[in-house]
């Protein structure tokens, strides 16, 4: 939990709202990210490693360069340009995609 915390708060500028227990595993944490949260569990059969989330986004471009300057490694997935940095996609939205220290992908979408 400690990790992923570390990650999403110190990389992506979510704000940790809490942990329950404070202390131990298994855990619960909440995070939020302009007006929207992000719930975080390391209990068992809680969830599946390699979920995806979505989050919608302004200035994708500008975040993208900005979760880079603060320690994103883009050069992870050298076979993914989604992950290589913002991507027009043909449905019409530009993306970039991050992988969280779990796996977990988060996709950023302008529309």
């Amino acid at each position: 939990m400690q990790r992923s915390l570390a990650f999403y708060t110190n990389v992506l500028d979510f704000k940790h709202l809490g942990t329950w227990p404070e202390t131990g595993s298994p855990s619960f944490s909440t995070l939020s990210r302009k007006g929207a949260r992000l719930q975080l569990s390391s209990h068992s059969g809680d969830g599946t490693f390699g979920n995806v989330v979505y989050i919608l986004v302004q200035n994708i471009d500008q975040l993208f360069q900005h979760y880079v300057a603060r320690g994103l490694n883009a050069k992870a997935k050298m076979d993914s340009p989604v992950h290589q940095g913002p991507t027009d996609q043909t449905w019409g939205t530009r993306e970039f995609y991050v992988d969280d220290p779990d796996g977990n992908t988060l996709r950023f979408i302008q529309h």
